[in-house]
């Protein structure tokens, strides 16, 4: 009989829990979020915003790509074109190669001003040449900032593999950590915030001259750890 109520007792704080977290996530303000890309990263981002509550607009410059990262997710998801996604995001995610963001921000930067602009790209000598010295060289976070001016450029989501940050999101505690650098306190926020409700735990270096520690080639990246063992890798 005592395991009987105990199991039941069990059972209704379990309930109460569940629908706790379910208030809680209704009563969360959705942000729109414009991608710039459709491949594997922002696959991988797009669908961990979308089980978060986000809408998400995804793009290419081939729509049917975009239509096509958008059909596996339901109504939360769409496609259309870079500028599209640029308009339609309160936040707007950059999922495309570093050495197309000279030509994004030119492009797009007029429409991003005073938005936060979440910068998960990385630079890699064999694909990006040059580009990739020159981040080396002055950081990326800087050298990301300086193609599109006005808005509020925050690293993150950029320092672990795509597969790990699907996989391990919303695991059981210790939450997989991630860095995150940025200057506009309000947009930094905003992005932890966001990285929380995918299920990480976000772990803020600095401004944006602090990315360097999790850019290719640097300690913090492809760190997969709690927030301790992250600190511990970061020298924080």
């Amino acid at each position: 009989m005592m395991m009987n109520r105990r199991a039941v007792l069990q059972k209704i704080t379990a309930l109460a829990l569940i629908s706790s977290v379910t208030t809680r996530a209704l009563a969360a303000t959705p942000s729109k979020i414009g991608i710039i890309g459709a491949g594997t990263v922002a696959q991988t981002l797009g669908s961990l915003l979308v089980k978060a509550g986000h809408p998400v607009m995804f793009s290419a410059r081939h729509i049917e790509e975009a239509q096509s990262a958008a059909s596996a997710l339901g109504s939360l998801a769409s496609a259309g074109t870079p500028q599209n996604a640029a308009t339609f995001g309160d936040i707007v995610l950059l999922a495309v190669p570093y050495k197309a963001l000279p030509s994004v921000g030119q492009e797009l930067a007029p429409l991003l001003r005073g938005k936060t602009l979440i910068d998960p790209t990385n630079a890699y000598w064999f694909r990006d040449g040059s580009l990739a010295a020159k981040a080396d060289a002055q950081g990326i976070g800087r050298l990301s900032q300086s193609f599109f001016p006005g808005a509020y450029l925050v690293r993150a989501f950029n320092s672990i593999d795509m597969s790990v940050l699907g996989a391990e999101a919303a695991r059981p505690a210790p939450l997989l950590a991630i860095p995150i650098a940025g200057d506009q306190p309000e947009a930094v926020h905003t992005v932890q915030s966001l990285a929380q409700e995918m299920g990480f735990d976000p772990v803020l270096t600095g401004n944006l001259a602090t990315a360097t520690l999790f850019q290719s080639g640097h300690p913090g990246f492809e760190v997969k750890e709690d927030r301790a063992g992250l600190k511990r890798a970061l020298g924080l």
